[in-house]
């Protein structure tokens, strides 16, 4: 599956919940929705086969963050939708599968504005989790829950500063985290239905909140305090863009632009940092995100395995995750693509791995010098990279 035109690249991709299809955005601002074949896996299909989306919904601005619906199936078509939050937008819920001439058209919004001003919060997180009777939006300095019955121009039920004041000399005296919430995760559900909803910010801090029984921060700490790992200052960043939990719900795994590895919490138990997942080159401003898988889910075991993309356009995987304090390298790698891979995401099953690729770069010298010598002018600051795929692997057997 590649991109459309040279101008345009995917920049992510991700699994609906049931798992029969892959969301895909890409910078043309546009989701497409590729629905995979009942026979992917059958050796006598011929190899490899070429797909195509299904749909493709076209949005008004750049997006930074999509979010499908947690409940989607295709058997049921009111459950294929997907919340959107662009810029100078409220936020947006598509059809994924739009009647004709609807593709453009969101189903409804909801409000998310800065009271005093009247002008529109830019989203830059979204957490949208079963049974998906809410979900809840990331921005500058705060968190916004939203009842999804409540469109129009209600707004939130909720709003969680998180920080005390945005008046205070100091933007909150060091309580709270500071900085644009860039990236929201939900921790697997308790026997009570409750879980902990990590956020981390573009200032590189993290908050554990827990929506179900108070409105303020369980915990906050600065991922730049790498006390007690030697290598974790090497492998840090300029911000985070991604938090996953665990399988088991005990370890949270950090991800940062301009990093060299991954970190790793104990959050329930010694509430430390672990290890610093190492080897993998994410020195880009560009967002590569990671995906989680528990390779033995009917086994005791809390250790699992971490999948993510690399800017020369290689996939890292760490095994036996949990089971180690300090530097951990990768237990094997490969190379599916030329270009940075945006997204790595494995199927709820263990037997599908999708890689997305593409991207933009700085020019090299070389194309700096012939550019300058051919038309006199310097070349544009950013170069797409001529590669731009998503790819389906089978695993094992």
């Amino acid at each position: 599956m590649k991109s459309k035109s040279h101008l345009e690249y995917y920049t992510s991709a991700q699994w609906t919940s049931d798992g029969t299809s892959l969301l895909v955005s890409s910078s043309h601002n546009s989701i497409s929705t590729f629905v995979l074949p009942s026979d992917l896996l059958d050796p006598s299909a011929s190899q490899p086969r070429s797909l195509a989306p299904q749909s493709t919904v076209s949005l008004p601005e750049p997006t930074q963050t999509v979010a499908p619906a947690p409940s989607f199936s295709l058997s049921e078509p009111s459950s294929q939708t997907v919340l959107v939050g662009c810029r100078d937008h409220p936020l947006h819920l598509y059809h994924l599968f739009p009647q004709d001439g609807a593709a453009n058209v969101p189903l409804v919004t909801y409000k998310l504005i800065r009271h005093e001003t009247e002008e529109y919060i830019t989203p830059s997180s979204l957490l949208w989790e079963y049974p998906g009777t809410h979900f809840l939006c990331g921005s500058t300095n705060r968190l916004d829950y939203f009842d999804v019955t409540r469109y129009g121009s209600d707004g939130p039920i909720l709003t969680i500063p998180t920080i005390p004041s945005k008046r205070h000399i100091a933007k909150g005296n060091g309580v709270g985290m500071k900085g644009t919430v860039s990236t929201l995760a939900a921790s697997p559900m308790d026997a009570n239905g409750g879980a902990i909803v990590a956020a981390g910010t573009r200032s590189r801090w993290i908050g554990l909140y827990d929506l179900h029984r108070t409105e303020k921060s369980v915990a906050n700490w600065t991922v730049s305090n790498t006390e007690g790992v030697e290598g974790a200052l090497d492998a840090a960043g300029q911000g985070i863009v991604q938090v996953r939990w665990s399988p088991c719900g005990r370890y949270l795994v950090v991800n940062e632009r301009q990093s060299t590895g991954l970190l790793v919490y104990d959050i329930r138990g010694s509430g430390q940092l672990l290890s610093v997942l190492s080897g993998r080159d994410a020195t880009t401003q560009q967002k590569l995100s990671l995906d989680v898988f528990h390779s033995e889910p009917y086994s005791e075991s809390s250790f699992f395995e971490v999948w993510a993309g690399c800017r020369d356009g290689s996939v890292a995987v760490w095994e036996a995750v949990g089971s180690q304090f300090g530097v951990a390298e990768p237990s094997w790698s490969w190379k599916p693509h030329q270009s940075p891979v945006g997204s790595t995401v494995i199927h709820p099953s263990g037997s599908v791995a999708v890689t997305c690729s593409g991207g933009w770069g700085a020019p090299s010298v070389r194309d700096i010098d012939e550019e300058f010598g051919v038309a006199g002018s310097l070349p544009s600051s950013q170069i797409i990279f001529d590669e731009s795929e998503i790819r389906v692997w089978g695993i094992g057997g």
